[in-house]
C-alpha cells in the first residue's frame, strides 16, 4: 500500500497554487489594490488581513443584495417632462398619424356622401387645352430666353470693356398669363441678379490684379467642394450659353462659377421622385375640388352677411384642406421636384429647406423653410444693405417688404385685382416674429408658429375668394339680369 504522507506535500503544494493564483486575480481590497500573490507568502498577519478584507466584501455585498431587493425608488425624472432625457416618441408620432388618417377619412366620407365626385381630371385637361391662343404662359417662358441671352451678351461686353459699368435688371412689367408664367419670370429675375453681381465681383476682382477665382466673392470653397472630374472655370470663361443655361435650370437662385458636382444620375433616386411628384399633384388637385371648392362655396353667404360666427366656423374648415395642401405643395417642390431637377443636372448642393418644422421663432421659420430664397436675399440684399450702413432691423424689415411685395405680385396679377392681402399677411409676421420672440419659448413658440401657418393662410384665401366673387362673378350676374 501507498502511504498517504507520500501524496501530503503535492497535494498541499497543488492547494496551495490554486489558491494563490485564485486570490491573485480576484481578490480587491477595500483601498482598491489587487492581492497579488506575494502578500498570501508574507506571513500570518497579511493572511488573516485578507481573510477580513474578503469577509467584509462579501458583508457589505449581501447588504446591497438585501438593500436592492427592499428598495425600488430612485432620483430619476419623469419620461414626459422636459428635464428627462427620454427622446424616443415614436409610438405617439406613430398615433397622431393613425388619428389623422381616420379623422381625415371620416371628412373624405362625409364630403363624398354630401356633394359626390366632384374630381374631373377632363376639366382639368379642358382648362389648359380649351383655347391655347389666349393662354399666354407658354409664349411668355419662351420669350423669358431674351432676357437670358441678354444677360449673357451683356456682361460679355462688359468683360471686354471693364472700364464702363452696366447694371442688369431684368423685370417682367406686364404679364397676366396666370401664376406660373410670373413665378417663371420672378425666379428669372432672382437668377439673373445674382448673375449680375457675382460677375461684377469677378471684374473687380481682376481689376484688383487677383490671379485666378474658383468660385465667387462671396462664397469661397474648398477644392472638395466640386467633383474630381469637373475643371473649375475663372472668369471670364464661365461667359458661355451652356453655363449661364445650366444656372438657369439649376434648383438654386445664388450663381457660381464652380457648383458642386454629383458623380454619377441615380436612376432609382430619379424615378422615386418622378413618381413622388405625380402622385402628389394628383392629391393636390383631389383636395381642391373635393373638399376646398364646397366649403368656398358655402363661404360666400356668410362673408356678404358678415355673420362673423359662420364665418368663423367657415375658416376653421377650410383650415385643414388648406394646410394639407400647403404641406403636400411643401413636400412635392422642395422635396420631389428640386431633387428631381438636381439629380438631373448632377446638381450636388440638396439642402432646400431645414428643420423649419422645429421653429421656435418666427423668423427661424423664414429662414429654414425655402433655403435658396433665404440665401439669395441674405446673400443679395441683406448683406448689402448692412455694409451701406443700414442696421440690423431695417435691413429685415426691407427684406419682409420685397417677400411681401413678391407674394403679393403673384397674387394680385392672376387674378386682375389689387387687393394687398398677401402683401398685409406678409407684413404681419413683423409684429408676430417680435411677439413670439418675446413671450414665447419652446413648444409654446413653435405651437404659434404652427397656428400662424395653420390660420393665416386660409383668412388670405378668403379674403382673395370673396374678392374675386364679387367683382367678376357678382358683376356677371347683375349685367345677365
Amino acid at each position: 500500500m501507498i502511504d498517504k504522507e507520500d501524496f501530503g506535500p503535492i497535494t498541499r503544494s497543488r492547494r496551495r497554487a490554486t489558491i494563490t493564483s485564485a486570490k491573485s486575480e480576484t481578490v480587491k481590497l477595500r483601498n482598491g489594490a489587487i492581492a497579488a500573490a506575494s502578500d498570501l507568502k508574507s506571513g500570518p498577519k497579511a493572511r488573516e488581513s485578507l481573510t477580513k478584507n474578503l469577509q467584509l466584501n462579501e458583508d457589505s455585498k449581501q447588504k446591497c443584495d438585501r438593500y436592492d431587493k427592499i428598495s425600488c425608488h430612485r432620483l430619476q425624472e419623469s419620461m414626459l417632462s422636459s428635464a428627462s432625457s427620454f427622446k424616443n416618441y415614436r409610438g405617439i408620432l406613430n398615433w397622431c398619424v393613425v388619428m389623422l388618417v381616420l379623422s381625415n377619412a371620416r371628412l373624405f366620407l362625409e364630403n363624398i356622401l354630401r356633394n359626390g365626385i366632384l374630381v374631373d381630371p377632363i376639366q382639368v385637361v379642358s382648362l389648359f387645352l380649351k383655347d391655347p391662343y389666349s393662354w399666354p404662359a407658354a409664349c411668355l417662358v419662351i420669350v423669358s430666353n431674351i432676357f437670358i441671352l441678354v444677360a449673357l451678351y451683356t456682361e460679355r461686353k462688359l468683360a471686354m470693356v471693364s472700364s464702363k459699368r452696366f447694371f442688369l435688371l431684368l423685370c417682367p412689367l406686364y404679364a397676366v398669363g396666370g401664376a406660373y408664367a410670373l413665378g417663371v419670370y420672378t425666379i428669372l429675375f432672382l437668377k439673373l441678379y445674382s448673375y449680375k453681381d457675382v460677375n461684377r465681383w469677378c471684374r473687380e476682382r481682376t481689376q484688383a490684379k487677383a490671379r485666378s477665382l474658383s468660385r465667387s466673392l462671396s462664397c469661397p470653397s474648398s477644392s472638395s467642394a466640386s467633383s474630381t472630374m469637373q475643371s473649375h472655370v475663372s472668369y471670364p470663361g464661365n461667359l458661355s450659353l451652356r453655363d449661364i443655361y445650366y444656372f438657369v435650370f439649376a434648383p438654386t437662385l445664388c450663381y457660381e462659377l464652380n457648383f458642386p458636382r454629383s458623380e454619377s444620375i441615380r436612376m432609382g433616386f430619379l424615378l422615386r421622385r418622378l413618381f413622388e411628384m405625380t402622385y402628389f399633384i394628383s392629391n393636390v388637385l383631389s383636395i381642391v375640388f373635393q373638399w376646398m371648392v364646397p366649403i368656398i362655396r358655402s363661404s360666400m353667404k356668410p362673408l356678404q352677411e358678415m355673420d362673423y360666427s359662420r364665418m368663423t366656423e367657415r375658416l376653421l374648415r377650410l383650415a385643414v384642406p388648406n394646410h394639407l395642401i400647403w404641406l403636400i405643395f411643401f413636400y412635392w417642390f422642395f422635396h420631389s421636384s428640386m431633387n428631381f431637377v438636381a439629380e438631373l443636372l448632377r446638381f450636388g448642393d440638396r439642402e432646400f429647406y431645414r428643420d423649419w418644422w422645429n421653429s421656435e421663432t418666427i423668423t427661424y421659420f423664414w429662414q429654414n423653410w425655402n433655403i435658396p430664397v433665404h440665401k439669395w436675399c441674405l446673400r443679395h440684399f441683406y448683406k448689402p444693405l448692412l455694409r451701406r450702413g443700414a442696421g440690423k432691423l431695417l435691413s429685415q424689415s426691407a427684406v419682409f417688404f420685397a417677400s411681401a411685395f413678391f407674394h403679393e405680385y403673384l397674387v394680385s396679377v392672376p387674378l386682375r385685382m389689387f387687393r394687398l392681402w398677401a402683401f398685409m399677411g406678409m407684413m404681419a409676421q413683423l409684429p408676430l416674429a417680435w411677439f413670439v420672440a418675446r413671450f414665447l419659448r419652446g413648444n409654446y413658440g413653435n405651437a404659434a408658429v404652427w397656428l400662424s401657418l395653420i390660420i393665416g393662410q386660409p383668412i388670405a384665401v378668403l379674403m382673395y375668394v370673396h374678392d374675386y366673387y364679387v367683382t367678376h362673378c357678382s358683376k356677371k350676374k347683375k349685367a345677365a339680369q
